[in-house]
């Protein structure tokens, strides 16, 4: 079992940092229509992700920050990279719909189980795909939109890449709230028991 330290600054939260810094340079640079550098700047916020995760992992680097901040930058990067994209009309709203409404379910799980005394679940590793499957959608679909040329090869492997993980991101919701019941009746269960040991 991984310790897991309260150190601050390690260098998987510092890419961590540099990645959410990157979210508005992508946006400028993809509302400036300068397609190539916002490719760029995707495929390094994509790598960063991945890099962060192993060297936390190599070098006995996690940290309760880390475990917090690098799943809420991915969750904004994701976000910011949709919106950016449909504002642009390359990705349909209705995708980033699908998406964003999961996060907006799993925060309002996040609200029940602090009410009973549960902090955030564990990552699944269902969200962990899904979560890479949108990271290499989304340069994929820039791609083609920075090379029209190689659109006819990429399009289609970013939108597989897209809906999949979509559809993943879905899964591992319905199993977070699987979980968060299980957890809430286990509440009621031990508050139950506690209210008839008191009226014993």
């Amino acid at each position: 079992m991984p310790t897991v330290s309260t150190r601050v600054v390690t260098i998987p939260n510092v890419l961590s940092v540099i990645r959410l810094i990157l979210i508005p340079v992508f946006l400028w640079l993809l509302g400036s229509s300068q397609y190539g550098y916002a490719l760029i700047v995707l495929v390094v916020s994509s790598l960063t992700d991945f890099v962060d995760g192993w060297i936390a992992r190599r070098f006995d680097q996690i940290s309760r920050i880390g475990q917090l901040l690098d799943p809420a930058v991915d969750r904004l990067f994701i976000f910011s990279t949709l919106i950016g994209l449909a504002w642009m009309d390359f990705l349909p709203w209705w995708l980033v719909g699908v998406i964003v409404a999961r996060d907006v379910a799993l925060a309002i799980l996040g609200v029940v189980l602090a009410n009973h005394g549960y902090g955030p679940l564990p990552v699944h590793h269902l969200g962990k795909v899904a979560t890479f499957s949108l990271l290499f959608a989304l340069p994929t679909l820039v791609l083609g939109v920075a090379f029209p040329e190689v659109a006819p090869a990429s399009a289609p492997v970013a939108w597989a890449l897209a809906v999949w993980g979509a559809f993943l991101y879905w899964w591992a919701g319905a199993i977070y709230l699987r979980e968060t019941v299980r957890l809430v009746r286990l509440s009621r269960v031990a508050d139950a028991a506690a209210s008839d040991t008191l009226g014993d």
